[in-house]
């Protein structure tokens, strides 16, 4: 199933400066993982070495947390949009 990802302009780099790139996947582990085939190197920016989501970055699947919904392991259906958005500090 194909899922709209709203890659954010840090990363654009890696997508060929796209800012929306189409993945597949029936979750968002598996939209990660297409994401890494389409746009090699990628994944290492958002997840650490265990190929955990790095707890700076945040995922939003059609406006709602993935962290209030089942993480990595949240399901996606056709159409969705996944948006990754780098956590910003300051003060």
């Amino acid at each position: 199933m194909a899922v709209k990802v709203l890659i954010p302009t840090p990363l654009q780099q890696l997508t060929g400066n796209q800012a929306t790139v189409e993945c597949q996947g029936a979750s968002i582990t598996e939209m990660l993982e297409s994401l890494e085939t389409n746009c090699p190197g990628i994944k290492a920016r958002i997840c650490d070495e265990q190929g955990n989501l790095r707890r700076f970055v945040n995922f939003y699947v059609n406006s709602e947390d993935i962290r209030f919904l089942d993480g990595a392991a949240t399901a996606l259906s056709d159409g969705d949009e996944v948006s990754i958005i780098p956590a910003i500090a300051g003060g």
